[in-house]
């Protein structure tokens, strides 16, 4: 089964055969729909001509931005986004040789491991870094011994949490319904 993670088939195949691309998604997924954070890498890759750390980590900051604010933007908040784009991109080159892969390969990691790697990330907090190992366990057949009990709710079979259980448009809407009675049932508490 192809990847469904946005409405756009050339999108989805860039966060499927690049690993970068897909944790710039997960980094832009806040406060935008998530099929448009997940579009976001496609962006990069099309101005730049590649979504590699270390072209990223080195392009010059300014102009880095200005690519990522340029209509249509890669995130409403474009000029931070860019920022913490570079920084991921700085901390994959630095701690993983530019292979963002490594994160849950190198070494043979649990699933714990790779958590502990996901929140080391700069713009990764425990939530994200969760829903990540999630989306690696559910969508990329990750197979790192303990990844569903490091992934906590986000790891259970059948849920529709996160953009880990986004398959295709019904999975999006089941998602999108839970949240909204997640949301829901917080104010009444």
């Amino acid at each position: 089964m192809a990847l469904w993670l946005t409405k756009d088939p050339e999108a989805n195949a860039l966060l499927e055969r690049e690993p970068l691309a897909l944790l710039i998604g997960m980094l832009l997924d806040q406060q935008i729909p998530m099929e448009v954070a997940f579009a976001g890498p496609k962006k990069i890759a099309d101005r730049i001509g590649s979504v590699d750390a270390r072209v990223i980590a080195e392009y010059d900051p300014e102009k880095f931005t200005e690519l990522c604010v340029t209509p249509p933007a890669i995130h409403r908040f474009g000029g931070s986004m860019s920022k913490r784009v570079q920084a991921l991109a700085i901390h994959i080159v630095e701690h993983y040789e530019g292979r963002a892969e490594a994160i849950w390969t190198s070494g043979n990691p649990t699933g714990a491991e790779i958590l502990r790697r996901l929140k080391e990330l700069p713009g990764y907090g425990e939530q994200k870094a969760k829903i990540f190992l999630a989306l690696l366990g559910k969508q990329f057949g990750l197979t790192a011994k303990g990844w569903r009990e490091a992934a906590g709710d986000y790891g259970a079979k059948g849920s529709h949490r996160s953009i880990a259980d986004v398959t295709n448009e019904d999975a999006l809407a089941a998602v999108r319904a839970f949240k909204k009675a997640s949301k829901a049932a917080a104010k009444n508490t």
